[in-house]
């Protein structure tokens, strides 16, 4: 279907792919993974063509068509979105526009009619006659109402506007369909949507994602970018990490043997697979078990994050108790009388479809902002450590390198030594010269990366997180999940993450414009109870 041949990719000294020859095949699902500057998303203009590379050639099937998830959200901005969504397919929507031309004439000639006859039968065999209630039907099921639907694209907020590009890119079945971070700020019930169609699909999919519970739902591959090669491995991403994690245990295991360890990775395989049996995955268009092969488990040289939370002291019973807080903003209520209490031990996913009412209420908790109503009360034997979406104003000053941005949180003489702060920031990945980075230069990751640091140099008993895993790649995702799954003491967060939240939280509490929903329950569980689903519709309607 699409295959590279001899690809080389270089930016001046920097080689980024040497001589890459791959293909993708029919039917299946490939998740692209690679650590940071490894090249992800460069791959991907290469091989939709947005880009050229410095060697080699990519290679599309004839008359296979192939489709990419836009990231220009201005670019359709003079469009209806219907007619958006129908340029999903270019050759069959300029038949339509140069169709449209000649019907509108007004001097409407028998040539104008043989030419018409000529180009309508090419736009039926396209099925361009369907192609409207198409578009229509997709739309529709991204949960984008009719009445928007000749709607200029200008017109529509930013993340309906993503739901459209969204099906853009999926209309009209493309045999090659190449998306960059499909899932960024769509909501989780449009991410399962999406997850199911593409658990469907009969044709090609190349997908970058941060996010692994939809790696796990719609790959049958996981393409691996590691020094300048591409190897592709059939299975999900946990099968990935979680195959390399036990293949690099195996290589520090000096003294076992050879038939000892391929009985432990067959005895994984079979673990995995009955697994996998039990989930929606099974219904996948390739079941990716079938071709699971122990020949193929390789240890990783990806670097993880040892992100730690010890505590400076346990926290009592009493942790936080919430009263009637209520908050507006100049363009109206953002939540009301929100009361709740929280539990020690508690860790709790804290959505909302209104991420702006979400932030704004961890920075009351926070004590940044006030609220227009209602009171908060700490434990006193509790100390907090929060995580902002938004850290910029930790990072200003140029002076500071990340030695002595993190000194400034240090408690002791100890923590303050370089010796010590070096340590600390080369467990976090900023070794040798990396730790002399000046702070107000750094990447959207490595900012994440230095508050993490500084969050565990607190030693708080309850962590307040909003959006923790943005920037970060998915090494950083997986040591920060598994190090809170960990956490003996409180948790409040949001993310986007469905794993995150699915394997941390043990509670849930949605913000709504009437008040909250508050279920101790899982991620899966509050989602998919029909009970919880009518309320929340009663909360936000």
């Amino acid at each position: 279907m699409l295959s590279v041949s001899n690809l080389s990719v270089q930016f001046g000294k920097r080689v980024l792919f040497d001589d890459v020859n791959t293909k993708f095949t029919v039917g299946n699902c490939y998740g692209i993974i690679g650590a940071n500057g490894s090249g992800k998303s460069t791959f991907l203009k290469i091989i939709s063509g947005k880009i050229d590379p410095t060697a080699g050639q990519v290679i599309l099937d004839k008359g296979k068509r192939m489709s990419v998830l836009s990231q220009d959200h201005f670019a359709f901005d003079e469009y209806q979105v219907l007619d958006t969504v129908m340029m999903g397919n270019k050759k069959l929507y300029n038949l339509k526009k140069e169709l449209d031309a000649i019907y509108a004439k007004e001097d409407f000639s028998e040539e104008d009619g043989i030419k018409a006859g000529e180009l309508g039968g090419d736009f039926e065999e396209m099925g361009g006659w369907n192609a409207e209630s198409g578009a229509a039907t997709l739309l529709s099921s991204l949960g984008i109402k009719e009445d928007l639907h000749y709607s200029l694209m200008g017109d529509i907020d930013g993340k309906t506007k993503l739901r459209i590009l969204l099906a853009q890119a999926l209309f009209d079945n493309p045999d090659v369909l190449i998306m960059d971070e499909p899932t960024n700020d769509l909501d989780f019930e449009t991410i399962a949507w999406l997850e199911n169609f593409l658990a469907n699909y009969d044709n090609t999919v190349i997908v970058v994602s941060h996010d692994r519970h939809f790696l796990d739902a719609v790959c049958t591959h996981i393409s691996d970018i590691d020094f300048g090669k591409i190897n592709h491995y059939s299975g999900n991403y946990s099968f990935w990490y979680e195959s390399s994690q036990l293949a690099a245990r195996q290589r520090a295991q000096q003294s076992k043997k050879a038939e000892d360890k391929k009985k432990e990775l067959e005895e994984f395989i079979r673990r995995f697979s009955a697994n996998v049996a039990k989930s929606k995955q099974a219904t996948s268009r390739k079941k990716m078990i079938e071709k699971l092969n122990v020949d193929e488990i390789k240890p990783s040289s990806r670097r993880y994050p040892a992100i730690i939370f010890e505590l400076e002291r346990e926290a009592g019973d009493q942790i936080l108790n919430v009263e009637h807080l209520s908050k507006s903003a100049d363009d109206g209520v953002l939540f009301k009388d929100i009361s709740f209490i929280l539990n020690k031990g508690d860790k709790v996913a804290l959505i909302s479809r209104n991420s702006r009412a979400v932030t704004t209420f961890y920075e009351i908790l926070y004590g940044s902002e006030k609220a227009n109503k209602g009171k908060f009360q700490w434990g006193v034997t509790t100390n907090q450590s929060y995580l902002p979406l938004d850290n910029s104003e930790f990072f200003t000053n140029p002076k500071l390198n990340l030695v002595d941005w993190l000194r400034q949180y240090a408690k002791t003489e100890e923590e303050r030594e370089e010796v010590y702060l070096r340590g600390f920031l080369g467990k976090m990945i900023f070794s040798g010269e990396e730790a002399l980075k000046q702070c107000n230069v750094l990447s959207g990751g490595e900012k994440v990366r230095c508050m993490l640091s500084r969050m565990m140099m607190v030693r708080a008993n309850v962590l307040m997180l909003d959006e923790p895993t943005n920037h970060l790649d998915l090494e950083s995702i997986q040591a920060f999940n598994n190090s809170l799954k960990n956490f003996k003491e409180t948790v409040i967060f949001t993310t986007h993450d469905h794993e995150f939240a699915q394997t941390v939280a043990n509670r849930i509490i949605e913000i709504t414009p009437k008040g909250i929903i508050d279920r101790y329950s899982t991620f899966d569980e509050y989602l998919d109870d029909p009970k919880i689903k009518e309320l929340r519709d009663q909360m936000y309607s």
